[in-house]
Order: C-alpha cells, then structure tokens, then sequence
C-alpha cells in the first residue's frame, strides 16, 4: 500500500465506507453485489458487495440476522472471497461462520451495528437529547426485534444500491401500521458527486448508507428522534473531530470524523453532514441539525450481533472495542417529527 492509504467508512446524510488516497481515489473498481451468497433461502438478509480493482479488494456484508449490521474487510488482492457457513451462522454459536479467504491477505477490518431508535418528548422544544429526562422517554425501538423485508427484490446492479427496510411488527402502538425504518445502501465504481442533498464527494473505493424513518406514527405529538449505532476497533479509541471539507461549495456544513485517517495502514473512520432532511426531497428549507454525542464504550453492556460474532469470535472484550455513538435530529424551536412523519440522514 502507498503511503496515505487509508480506509474510510463516512456516514453522512448519506454516509459511505472506503478507502482514501491518491491516486487510487481517482480509479474504478468492479462492483459486485450477492443476496445471501451460498443459500437458496430468502428468510434473512446477507448482501455481499465487493469492490475489487488496485490490486485490492474492499468487501462490505450486510445483514439484519439480529440488529442491522455491516462489516467492512480490506484485503490486499483483488482474488479474496466470502465464506460464509450457513447452518453455523443461524445457530446459536456463530462464531467462525464467516470467514475470508484467504485469510492472510486481509489487512483490516471493522464493523458497525445499528442498535436501537430512541423517540423521546420535547417538551420544551429545545431539541436536547442528553439533557432530557429519562420520564420524557418512551421505551426505546430495538432494531435487532425488527422483522424486515427481503433485500433481494431492491437490489440493482446497475446503481449497485439495495434497501433494508423493517417494522417492529409486535409494536402494541400500532406505529408502524403504515410506516417503517430503512438503511438504503450504494456502492460506487468512479469518483463523483451525488446527485441528492448534501452532494457528497466520493470516490470508487466508497459506498454510501442512507438512513429514513418514513411515515412511522409518533407516540406523542412533540416527538425527536435519535439513532444509536455501534462500532468496533481492534485497538485505540474514537476521536469526534469537526473538519471543513471543499464540499462546503456544495453544502456549507461541518463534517464529523471520529477516527481519522492514518497514513501509516489501513484505517477505518466515519464521516458525516451535520444536517439531516425533514422531507423526501432534501431541500435546503426542510434541513434540520444532528448531533453527535461523545462514544460511550460498550464491550460489558452489548449483546454482539451474529454476523460481528461470526466474524470475529468471542470474546471480544480483550482485543476490541466496541463503542455507542448517538446521533440526535432536530433543532431548538424548530418542527417536529409528526409535522411530515419523515426523518432522512
């Protein structure tokens, strides 16, 4: 690897993972997706999207077996494969049902698990997550007790994008008779821009997540919304910083960067706007504020998901950590989610 390669994986309104570096952020790749790669079944989700070209590959598996999860693996050929054992993976000891071959051509790898949708009562319309108390809380959505569709039939090979979208279907509420929560996800072959809102950058070595919560009824009538997400390192700590970005042409906003590159290895870190969208179309007027909130470590509270467990084993405690990052929406005196029941990041 050249030196300043580094490994990315960006969350924004639309977020991405990827590598960074030059040149190779100017060249293609070869994009391929997989439904449930070695499985006839459709009864869960495991989407397989490798990106292959540099002499390298970058695979990223998605899945909803549990909580929805990716994991993001660097290797250094462009030959590598997924092997995944299925009967393994749907037992309850996954560890070891997925593996990389060959083993020894990989060169990072990280994960990231979406956990739960805090909705919490603003009652004083300050739009402040951490300094609500916890009675203006309703219970919490556990997204690994979601049931969601099959990927397969929004795969397309032609914008390498596909959808993961679910419903608490035991709900007692009733809130998601109509409505539901969706990651939608693009991979990238060329460098360019996005075409919808921020109008993110991004290279071949890229691949954008979206997040929406999307016509789900309120429990109440002053409802924020929040998103816990939690992420995985071999070793060190992530760092929250805020950087400009020549994107601010585009969108004058701040990007956050937990984890940044690091020009001596492959390096993983996430990257987003602080703004998210009131609206389907993602129109400056309809753009509200999210926050980041400092990464909480997780690795004595976390019930680790499948795919992370099958990946890596257990325990992780002694070699990884796993930490919380909330990202809340909204802004002080501002309208609330029940206003256009959308929430887009």
């Amino acid at each position: 690897m050249s030196a300043g390669l580094g490994l990315r994986l960006l969350l924004l309104v639309v977020g991405a993972m990827g590598l960074q570096g030059a040149p190779e952020d100017e060249e293609t790749r070869q994009i391929y997706l997989q439904f449930n790669p070695g499985s006839s079944s459709s009864s869960v989700n495991l989407l397989h999207t490798r990106a292959v070209g540099n002499g390298s590959t970058i695979h990223y598996v998605w899945s909803t077996i549990g909580a929805p999860t990716v994991l993001l693996i660097y290797t250094e050929t462009e030959h590598s494969h997924l092997r995944v054992n299925w009967t393994k993976l749907l037992s309850p000891d996954p560890s070891g049902a997925i593996a990389m071959e060959p083993a020894d051509s990989v060169l990072y790898s990280t994960a990231l698990t979406f956990t739960r949708i805090f909705e919490y009562k603003d009652v004083n319309n300050t739009a402040d997550f951490s300094g609500t108390a916890d009675k203006y809380f309703y219970p919490p959505y556990d997204l690994s007790n979601f049931t969601w569709d099959n990927a397969n039939d929004t795969m397309n090979s032609t914008s390498f994008s596909f959808r993961l979208s679910g419903v608490h279907a035991s709900d007692p509420t009733g809130s998601f008779r109509n409505g539901s929560v969706s990651f939608r996800i693009s991979a990238y072959d060329r460098p360019g821009r996005d075409a919808s809102s921020p109008r993110l950058l991004h290279t071949a070595n890229c691949t954008k997540l979206e997040f929406m919560i999307s016509g789900v009824q309120p429990r109440g009538n002053h409802s924020r919304f929040a998103l816990e997400m939690v992420t995985l390192e071999k070793s060190g700590r992530k760092k929250v910083r805020s950087v400009r970005s020549i994107d601010d042409e585009y969108t004058p906003t701040i990007f956050e960067v937990p984890d940044a590159p690091n020009a001596s290895h492959a390096h993983g870190y996430f990257q987003w706007k602080s703004v998210a969208y009131g609206s389907v179309s993602g129109t400056r007027s309809d753009s509200l504020p999210c926050i980041v909130h400092e990464p909480q470590n997780m690795n004595e509270t976390l019930t680790v998901p499948s795919i992370i467990q099958a990946f890596y084993g257990e325990p992780l405690g002694d070699q990884y950590n796993m930490e919380a990052l909330n990202v809340s929406f909204g802004i002080a005196d501002g309208d609330f989610y029940d206003k256009s029941k959308f929430l887009g990041w």
